[in-house]
């Protein structure tokens, strides 16, 4: 039979006290639903004991089958391990020790993938639309694919030329450029989506969640077209209990469809995804002669190191060295 994973009669669950933990900290809804997907995996793995029950020996335990067993990737692994500590810290009060003996997972040495401005222009050239521009920011302005699609009409600065990208990496936020080229076809995507903010609104609908309970503060904040989402669902969402509806952002799985149909059709075999067009724009901008300081800034990097992966990537392959059998 399994245990009920609430310290006592009538107290939350284990799980609802780890999803209030990390709303309280402002961690993002992707991150409370991959915390606890581990957090059931660790339970369940010493056949469902409470993690109060436990310590370093099982979570030594646990980290180590996933590297051995199911061969996990470093990231996967620290991944794990981040999230059982955040529960015992923050959940169930207490710090962990020495992890020492833990397997860890081979963490592989890789340069990010290179395409040439004519492959980037070629791909973006099969996408129409909003995935265009969305791509196109992924790549004129270093977004991940969850910073564009989060994007609200009050964060693009057409005056100043810059994007701000609010809880962007590591939390934090930060302002990168607004490309010149795209900003008139984002004005009249703005405008159709606007009229289609109007219409909702005409229908008794038109409200978006709001980030950090600003929704309790201020009540009408939600349908104001300021916070409205850049690029939102073709359809509302509806809830079956009390009949509400309203939007969220546009699916990352949409744009992620048509990059690589994109990709294919432009007959381009290197493995290309949303997250590779911020690795475009670093390089080219490193290409272009731009500062290594100012493009770890743009890209949000707390670590000047995450950023000079960038600089091996052009000095890969002797560059500047001659074949010996361009000689022959």
């Amino acid at each position: 039979m399994k245990r009920q994973l609430g310290n006592r009669e009538g107290a939350p669950k284990l799980l609802d006290q780890l999803r209030e933990a990390l709303g309280t900290r402002h961690y993002s809804r992707r991150t409370e639903s991959t915390y606890c997907q581990w957090v059931k995996r660790y339970i369940f793995f010493h056949d469902v004991r409470h993690p109060k029950e436990m310590a370093e020996p099982e979570i030594n335990a646990f980290l180590t089958h996933l590297a051995v067993k199911h061969k996990v990737s470093a990231s996967t692994q620290s991944q794990a391990l981040s999230a059982r500590l955040f529960l015992y810290r923050h959940v169930l009060g207490r710090e962990i020790g020495n992890l020492g003996e833990v397997i860890r997972a081979r963490k592989p040495k890789r340069l990010p993938i290179v395409m040439t401005r004519d492959e980037v222009r070629e791909v973006l050239s099969h996408l129409t639309s909003s995935k265009k521009l969305m791509a196109g920011l992924l790549y004129g302005a270093g977004l991940s694919l969850m910073e564009c699609l989060r994007l609200r009409v009050h964060d693009l600065g057409f005056g100043q030329g810059e994007i701000l990208v609010r809880d962007g990496k590591g939390g934090k936020d930060r302002r990168t450029m607004f490309p010149e080229s795209l900003s008139t076809p984002v004005k009249a995507h703005l405008n159709n989506v606007k009229l289609l903010h109007e219409k909702d609104i005409a229908e008794g609908w038109g409200r978006v969640s709001l980030p950090d309970a600003l929704e309790d503060k201020y009540p009408n904040a939600s349908r104001e077209w300021r916070w409205q989402w850049v690029f939102p669902q073709e359809n509302r969402w509806k809830n079956m209990k009390t009949g509400e509806e309203g939007r969220h952002p546009l699916h990352e799985t949409l744009l992620q469809r048509a990059i690589k149909e994109a990709v294919f059709k432009a007959n381009i075999v290197k493995r290309i995804g949303c997250h590779t067009f911020r690795h475009f724009f670093a390089t080219h901008l490193l290409e272009d002669g731009c500062d290594i300081r100012t493009i770890q800034e743009l890209l949000g990097h707390k670590d000047i190191c995450t950023t000079m992966i960038y600089t091996h990537v052009l000095n890969k392959g002797g560059r500047r060295v001659r074949s010996p059998v361009d000689a022959l």
